[in-house]
């Protein structure tokens, strides 16, 4: 599922406009993208947490030539799955 068809769903069960559920998911995307930016989670109860995480530098390995390579640290969003997604999901 693409975003217009995630936005045409939304509308439909929710009884809204398109371009007021287009909104909507807007607004969501710019808050929890705001929200990690400052290094928050956002927490949905029973649907997920979203989370910010920081990598450690680390050895890899070129997968073309084989040589060692080093893996620079760097801080990555993060989205683990509430226990009601999780059972709806099985």
């Amino acid at each position: 599922m693409n975003k217009t068809e995630l936005v045409s769903e939304i509308a439909k069960q929710a009884g809204l406009a398109k371009t007021v559920s287009k909104k909507a998911l807007d607004a969501f995307e710019a808050v929890v993208t705001d929200a990690l930016a400052k290094g928050e989670s956002v927490a949905l109860i029973g649907f997920g947490t979203f989370s910010v995480v920081k990598r450690a530098a680390r050895q890899g390995v070129n997968p073309a030539t084989g040589k060692p390579l080093q893996i620079k640290a760097k801080t990555v969003a993060r989205f683990k799955a509430g226990a009601r997604l999780v059972e709806k999901v099985k």
